[in-house]
């Protein structure tokens, strides 16, 4: 498993949008010069942000996005699913989060090694808000 560009962008965007809450919008432009990511990437990113419910926009002069919810009710797992980001360290595509075995005909030894592990991983993506982060808290304590 490895998160994407795209993962890493979305968090560090609602990262910057948590920041300024409650406070007026934040443009695109405002939030791509904050975050170093490019204004056409963030577009997208911000789109699958607000299709999720995480982001509202306001539109005219004076418009950008802004959190949907308070910064400690949006895990970074809502963020992620939002950009279609995937967490699963199975290492062969046959494999399934949600199976106990592995799909292949021969079986693999190491299925739920990475099963469990992937369980944890997505446990801790959702009990991580964005308000945690912000403040440097973990769920777990790592």
């Amino acid at each position: 498993m490895r998160i994407t560009t795209r993962g890493r962008y979305a968090l560090r965007a609602m990262l910057q949008l948590a920041k300024h809450a409650p406070s007026p919008v934040l443009s695109v432009k405002q939030i791509s010069e904050e975050t170093q990511i490019s204004y056409e990437f963030l577009e997208q990113l911000l789109v699958k942000l607000k299709r999720a419910n995480l982001v509202a926009s306001v539109r005219g002069p004076g418009g950008g996005y802004m959190l949907s919810h308070s910064a400690a009710e949006i895990s970074v797992k809502d963020i992620f699913d939002a950009v279609g980001e995937v967490i699963d360290l199975t290492n062969c595509h046959s494999c399934k989060v949600s199976e106990l075995v592995c799909a292949s005909q021969n079986g693999c030894e190491s299925h739920l090694v990475w099963k469990g592990a992937t369980e944890h991983l997505i446990e801790f993506f959702t009990n991580l808000s964005l308000q945690d982060v912000l403040e440097g808290k973990t769920p777990i304590g790592i």
